[in-house]
């Protein structure tokens, strides 16, 4: 063997040797590299996940506060309609439901009592303006006003129904029983009562989803902060 080969074969370890040292600096760069970005990703990232879970409970408050009554808005609004029309039907004899709110002198003559004067001014505000405020804004808080107001309007509905029917003060009974618009005005309440429960009580679909998401992004946010603590915890 001659001595140029002798000196290549001397040479050849060392060069192989040398190699994985000088790519060992580049890699231990790369890596302390890699690891001081990973605070800060982190840190983006709780932020990222406490912001979008602060914009879902602000959509998830904006929906509470309104109403999704699907079909049940034409049958409120027919009842609305028929609410109308029973004002001006024969309340009591002569007297129409108008009459009744204005006392006018054909209430006078039929005798109309107390109990009948406020059934027709609850139809009038809860059964009319107040249903058709909260059918056409959507909002929760009207809807329950227009529940309750009648719910009692279906009570005092039966109180001026029975008044009709029955011997007053002094043995002086009426001139005439229930008319038709006193009858469908009640009915009115009463269904008005009924939908309206149903529409308060009842949860969009769009809450339903909102709230699936936010228990979502929760049980992420939670297995983040997991791996997280899990990972100090290792180092």
């Amino acid at each position: 063997m001659s001595e140029s080969d002798q000196n290549e074969s001397e040479h050849e370890p060392g060069a192989a040797e040398a190699g994985p040292e000088g790519s060992e600096e580049p890699m231990s760069e790369k890596a302390g590299g890699n690891g001081s970005q990973t605070p800060s990703t982190a840190s983006q990232d709780r932020e990222a996940l406490r912001a979008y879970e602060k914009d879902l409970r602000k959509a998830e408050r904006t929906v509470a506060g309104e109403i999704d009554p699907g079909a049940r808005a034409m049958v409120v609004a027919v009842c609305v309609l028929v609410a109308m029309v029973s004002l001006l039907l024969p309340h009591a004899g002569d007297a129409s439901g108008l009459d009744v709110l204005s006392m006018s002198t054909a209430a006078h003559d039929q005798r109309i009592s107390l109990p009948s004067q406020i059934f027709v001014w609850l139809l009038v505000v809860f059964g009319i303006f107040a249903s058709m405020i909260a059918l056409l804004t959507r909002r929760w808080v009207l809807a329950w006003i227009a529940l309750c107001g009648c719910a009692v309007a279906s009570v005092a509905g039966v109180l001026a129904i029975w008044t009709r029917n029955t011997v007053g003060v002094g043995g002086i009974a009426p001139p005439s029983g229930p008319g038709v618009g006193l009858i469908l005005g009640w009915v009115v309440a009463i269904v008005l009562t009924f939908h309206w429960s149903r529409v308060v009580w009842a949860r969009s679909s769009y809450q339903l989803a909102l709230e699936a998401e936010r228990r979502q992004q929760a049980a992420i946010a939670e297995a983040f902060q997991q791996a997280l603590r899990d990972r100090r915890d290792g180092e």
